[in-house]
């Protein structure tokens, strides 16, 4: 049996060493979160209206979306009225309780809006909401 005098020993090292996997893991995070905000963004670009007292929603069956131009779109895919009144329809069959979230572009006439809150009521459709991008209120001032 020899032994060595600068402290290193003839055995095997036996121990499994994490560090390149903890970096290779490191590495592969970064990429992933770096790659996710392009994989997220929104298909449909609105440019919503700004409220302050704007609350979170919920989820909705119906998801519809009206760009300034008068399209229309029905859960990310354009769609005409008539099969929108079609879609509700079908969606009213199999349940009573459709829920409905508008977005609707800033620059959107008015008068286009409330023909498609029209619409929606029409066809039975009692519960929706308004999408709005939330904005801080101004502070409060002193009286």
């Amino acid at each position: 049996m020899s032994i060595r005098l600068d402290g290193a020993s003839d055995e095997a090292i036996t121990d499994i060493n994490i560090t390149p996997f903890v970096d290779i893991i490191l590495v592969v995070l970064i990429i992933f979160m770096v790659t996710a905000t392009y994989i997220v963004s929104p298909s449909i670009k609105v440019n919503l209206p700004d409220a302050a007292t704007g609350d979170e929603g919920q989820e909705s069956s119906l998801g519809l979306t009206l760009l300034a131009d008068g399209t229309l779109f029905l859960n990310g895919e354009e769609i005409t009225e008539t099969r929108l009144v079609e879609f509700i329809r079908s969606e009213k069959a199999r349940d009573q309780d459709v829920v409905c979230l508008i977005a609707a572009d800033r620059d959107t006439r008015h008068g286009s809006v409330v023909h498609l809150l029209d619409v929606v009521r029409q066809e039975g459709v009692a519960r929706f909401a308004i999408n709005i991008e939330p904005v801080e209120p101004p502070p409060a001032v002193g009286r």
